[in-house]
């Protein structure tokens, strides 16, 4: 959500961050509704001012015996009480329309986000890892996997496309990585487990920036409850109307969640294995935080999500989205991109971005700065994945392949897999 009278002083601005993300210009329209939505309001506060003068009076003329100006200002109060109610829905309306223009527009960019339409216009900040080279042509892991316990075809039949049935030890596999994940998160990079809600209402989802606009990629149940998209949801609104203290601040918070996507917009896409699932597990990181740190946050959430892949050696490059290619709440998103032998490319496997204050005026969170008795500040969330668990089995399946179709465990994960270092084909 954005600030109207920000919009207010700086129309020329908005407009030109919203074309940075290649949106149309908004801020006339805006202040047109603001306009007539403030009018609204002060017609509406000197009727209720003239008709509670007014009551008062006419008891007033009655006590003096000025019974023709009593009856005045009877008819005059009866005049207001009958206009002010429909004052009262005009105001409502055009509010209304204010905010729902308001909330369906995406954030403004940062000013260091590079300009451009889509992923090709990504900028590479920075690359780890040698990917390995391999003796035989390597595969990809939905070719290898089947031979492993991941089962598509059983799970198909049940739910459809875009389900993976995994049994033995790709299920342990898959169980070591999230546990792994949430461990470093938690013991070595300062988040708090927890556990949260998969269903939440529409609030929720409008809190976070998935409401209105992108109803269609995530999956309501028939009472009306959402299937979160992603553990962001759950976390970022546990802070939800609420006025903090400025000592509360950092909050850091995660969880290995299910989380389920529809996938409206990706027909063709990734049809093939674990990349782009409806129902996957992944590990959530989210931060509120002051907004003077919100930037240093966002790097210390970045090193969280590369420490994973760096301790489990998976070569990867970090990429800096361009603004046409960030979600519609972000100012400035980092992807990690983790090297895929099978595929031969580098592909997604976290997204870490900073909101700034958008998600906290939807969520109307803020806090109580320090030495001061009334005013307060929207707070500053950020999100990441740290990492997708799915997408972290799919990278591990290809990067440790052996030739007769086994795949060795990684290092890191030992520990978590009860006594198995390899998968074995059948």
């Amino acid at each position: 959500m954005h600030d109207i009278k920000y919009i207010r002083e700086n129309p020329d601005d908005f407009d030109a961050a919203l074309a940075k993300r290649g949106a149309a210009a908004a801020a006339s329209n805006l202040l047109a509704l603001d306009e007539q939505s403030r009018a609204l309001k002060t017609q509406l506060q000197e009727g209720q001012a003239r008709r509670n003068e007014a009551s008062k009076a006419i008891g007033k003329a009655k006590g003096q015996g000025d019974e023709e100006t009593a009856q005045a200002l009877m008819a005059e109060v009866a005049e207001l009480k009958s206009k002010l109610p429909e004052l009262e829905v005009q105001e409502s309306a055009v509010s209304g329309r204010l905010q729902n223009v308001l909330a369906a527009l995406p954030n403004l960019p940062g000013e260091d986000v590079p300009p451009g339409d889509n992923e090709d216009d990504n900028v590479e900040v920075d690359r780890w890892g040698e990917p390995r080279k391999f003796d035989f042509a390597p595969k990809e892991h939905s070719d290898i996997g089947l031979a492993l316990g991941l089962d598509f075809e059983t799970a198909a039949a049940m739910s459809g496309s875009r389900f993976a049935f995994l049994r033995g030890q790709m299920a342990r596999l898959q169980r070591a990585i999230g546990q792994f994940m949430l461990d470093q998160q938690t013991m070595e990079n300062g988040f708090q487990e927890c556990a949260p809600p998969v269903l939440v209402r529409d609030q929720a989802m409008f809190g976070t920036g998935q409401l209105p606009k992108f109803s269609e990629d995530s999956f309501q149940t028939t009472n009306g409850h959402w299937l979160i998209p992603t553990a962001e949801v759950s976390l970022t609104n546990s802070v939800h109307g609420q006025i903090l203290d400025e000592a509360q601040l950092p909050i850091r918070l995660t969880a290995l969640t299910p989380c389920f996507r529809s996938e409206a917009g990706s027909a063709g896409k990734d049809t093939k294995g674990l990349i782009r699932q409806h129902q996957f597990e992944k590990v959530e990181m989210v931060a509120i935080v002051h907004p003077d740190n919100s930037d240093a946050e966002h790097l210390r959430m970045t090193e969280a999500a590369e420490s994973i892949l760096k301790l489990l050696e998976l070569p990867y490059r970090k990429m800096l989205l361009c603004t046409g290619d960030m979600g519609a709440t972000a100012r400035k998103t980092y992807d990690l991109e983790v090297w895929l032998p099978g595929q031969d490319t580098y592909r997604e496997i976290s997204s870490i971005s900073t909101c700034g204050e958008y998600q906290a005026r939807r969520m109307n969170a803020r806090f109580r700065p320090e030495g001061e008795e009334k005013g307060t500040r929207f707070v500053h969330t950020l999100n990441g994945s740290g990492l997708a668990v799915g997408r972290t089995l799919v990278a591990v399946l290809e990067n440790y392949q052996q030739a007769d179709g086994s795949v060795t465990i990684p290092s890191a994960l030992l520990s978590y897999m009860g006594g198995i270092d390899t998968l074995e084909p059948g």
